[in-house]
């Protein structure tokens, strides 16, 4: 079955997603994207970490992005962060993210599953990565990338 960008956009509610996106860089400082991937074989980690650097997310001032990378077709994800957030959360904020966006993908609900992981990443990084509002500056676009293919 092919995975136009078409139906990976039935697959996912944009709006929804880039709405969650803007209401977690509301409590961070952190930088937040999406990137959606269609069906390829190999190491999705890999694929995953040439979208975090074709996406700029290296270049954030605390280098504290962080990626969800999906492949629909595969029923499949990665969350990434930059080093920033490494130095500062440990494992059970990883296994957080994900438990909130597996519990959602395995019915098939990808929109619901990234609305929660995206809210999780910005519950979570507030409090490493406050958001200040005479400061902050969006330092990458919220909205959903569909360039992540292998």
């Amino acid at each position: 079955m092919l995975w136009t960008k078409k139906r990976l956009l039935r697959t996912i509610d944009v709006k929804r997603v880039q709405d969650a996106i803007v209401q977690a860089e509301r409590l961070t400082s952190g930088e937040i994207r999406v990137s959606v991937a269609r069906f390829f074989w190999g190491d999705i980690r890999k694929v995953a970490w040439r979208a975090f650097e074709r996406l700029g997310m290296v270049r954030t001032a605390q280098r504290n992005g962080v990626l969800f990378f999906i492949v629909p077709s595969r029923r499949r994800f990665v969350v990434i962060g930059d080093e920033g957030i490494h130095e500062k959360v440990g494992s059970d904020f990883w296994g957080k993210v994900v438990l909130a966006v597996s519990s959602k993908f395995r019915s098939g609900d990808f929109t619901g599953g990234l609305v929660e992981g995206i809210a999780t990443v910005g519950h979570e990084l507030a409090a490493y990565f406050p958001y200040d509002a005479a400061s902050d500056r969006n330092e990458l676009p919220d909205a959903v990338d569909f360039g992540g293919e292998a």
